[in-house]
């Protein structure tokens, strides 16, 4: 795949935000999200409510080992539909009948569960769902999926035209109702939830300027400073984040900022972090507190771009750890107060100065945060946090202490992962490309291939890597393509956010792999690619 060069207006880097804490107050109607309403639910609303928590007939899952048999003897296909299969990878080892159906052959052939049809050659696509409306057209996964029969389908990314493939096939989707992630997914929403639920925002301020003199005018009325952090609704917050603090950086950006309502931000110091949850009908599971890698440029073009995470027992203070998982409690409640279940991802900003946790942003899916998420919560924890949000969509019901499950993963190691983007400018159709599996790093910086592995849990100590392919030959590879992404057991990132040598020199000795050739004649590059995500 290929991507068509755009003027990129590239933010600052992130110092960022601080806020005042909003008043306490849940507005439990549905309609309500975004608006600021506090009216009472009608008769309708109070019955979607009542069915969203109504409990399925049939027998209790009173235990873990319930649970685990449960899903062991699952004979209904659940398929997990998506460019890669990095997301969920691993929770083939606990639900019977999972697969993974995928544009990118990761594994070429080699993971018995994953499923790629064969393609003529490089294809163009606008969005991260085009891929999986894509799939979900193609006659080899048509007759793949006729022939397990129909299921349960899963996606990080699905619009209107993707659900409409999915029933065409008699797919049930797995996740909350599209319309209510859509909504969710707006950074102004985001913000309103998160005052219903007494959750802090950075001081902020919602509206619209078409100019920089009502921009400023706009931040004096909430006491923001001059300093400012503004952000449009949707998309990726590296793409979506605009640091102004002169008339030249608001006219630098002004085509982005001036057609739609912005939220505007007093810029704080800070540490940015994600903590991946799952509201249930029992109650919100928080799992391990990650820290995000952004901006290297040994990883990503684009200054401020998320290319990884560290997860770490130590990680923030005591206090912060508990502002974290309370922050995301109380989000898991609203949300499951009008209507959403299952996993969601929370993004924090921890102030640099004083320890406050303020929200960044909510995001309504299975998310980046997901792969370490459920690595730690089932090599340490013993149960992997998505199986909480299969519960909420399985027809079964369950009683479980959720306290004493999320205290299960409370100690584990610490483990990395670095996605892995071009940072070159070159557009090149790729001749070789490094190989799923394990990797070994001698003491020179050089890397050799261990051996074929799905499994990244089988990474043995700091020198060795698990690596899953994303392009591989007979791809176009472009700037800010994610490549690939390496899985190691250990930290990249020090506590005062600068690469490690060794997360240096994986990305080096990774893209050393990489070889190709000029693509003949012009190429045609999507336009968008929620910043050239594959995750």
């Amino acid at each position: 795949m290929a991507k068509k060069k755009r003027k990129n207006k590239k933010g600052k880097r992130k110092k960022h935000l601080r806020a005042g804490r909003p008043p306490r107050r849940l507005d439990k109607t549905m309609s309500n999200v975004g608006t600021g309403s506090t009216k009472k639910p009608t008769k309708t609303q109070k019955a979607k409510a009542t069915r969203a928590r109504r409990k399925p007939e049939g027998p209790v899952l009173r235990s873990l080992s319930d649970i685990y048999q449960y899903f062991r003897e699952n004979t209904s296909p659940v398929y997990f539909i998506s460019p890669t299969s990095y997301n969920l990878l691993g929770i083939d080892e606990w639900i019977g009948s999972f697969r993974y159906i995928t544009y990118f052959d990761s594994f070429h052939g080699g993971h018995s569960r994953s499923f790629s049809p064969t393609h003529a050659g490089p294809r163009d696509f606008e969005s991260f769902e085009s891929v999986n409306s894509y799939l979900l057209g193609n006659k080899e996964v048509i007759d793949f999926i006729k022939k397990n029969g129909p299921g349960k389908a899963l996606f990080v990314m699905f619009d209107e035209e993707t659900q409409d493939f999915a029933n065409q096939l008699g797919l049930e989707i797995a996740l909350p109702p599209r319309e209510l992630r859509e909504k969710i997914d707006s950074k102004i929403v985001t913000t309103q939830l998160g005052n219903e639920a007494g959750v802090a925002s950075v001081p902020n301020v919602m509206g619209k300027a078409d100019t920089y003199k009502k921009l400023r005018k706009l931040a004096k009325s909430a006491d923001l400073g001059e300093d400012l952090v503004v952000q449009t609704p949707y998309g990726d917050s590296g793409r979506t984040t605009f640091f102004i603090s002169s008339e030249d950086d608001f006219l630098e950006n002004e085509d982005v900022l001036t057609d739609t309502e912005i939220k505007v931000m007093k810029r704080i110091n800070h540490f940015p972090g994600t903590v991946e949850a799952c509201a249930t009908r029992h109650g919100t599971l928080v799992g391990p507190i990650q820290t995000d890698i952004t901006g290297f440029p040994e990883l990503t073009p684009y200054r401020g771009g998320w290319c990884g995470n560290d997860v770490f027992p130590g990680v923030f203070t005591e206090d912060v750890r508990k502002q974290i998982g309370r922050m995301a409690r109380r989000l898991g409640e609203r949300l499951y107060e009008i209507g959403y279940k299952g996993v969601f991802c929370l993004d924090f900003l921890v102030d640099d100065d004083d320890g406050s946790v303020y929200l960044g942003e909510i995001n309504p899916r299975i998310s980046g945060a997901s792969p370490l998420t459920n690595l730690i919560t089932s090599r340490y924890g013993g149960i992997p946090l998505f199986l909480f949000h299969m519960l909420e969509f399985s027809d079964v019901d369950w009683e479980i202490d959720i306290d004493a499950v999320q205290k299960r993963w409370r100690d584990f190691d610490r483990w990395t992962q670095l996605v892995l983007k071009q940072v070159t400018d070159d557009v090149e159709l790729v001749t070789a490309a490094p190989r799923s599996g394990l990797w070994r790093m001698s003491d020179d910086g050089k890397i050799s291939y261990v051996h074929e592995e799905t499994d990244w849990h089988n990474v043995s100590d700091d020198a060795e890597a698990f690596y899953m392919q994303v392009y591989g030959e007979g791809e176009y590879r472009y700037p800010g393509a994610d490549l690939g992404v390496l899985v190691t057991r250990d930290r990249m990132q020090t506590d005062s956010r600068e690469l490690l040598t060794r997360g240096s020199k994986w990305a080096k000795a990774i893209g050393e792999q990489f070889h190709g050739i000029p693509p003949e004649g012009r190429v045609i590059m999507p336009e968008e690619l929620l910043y050239a995500k594959w995750f």
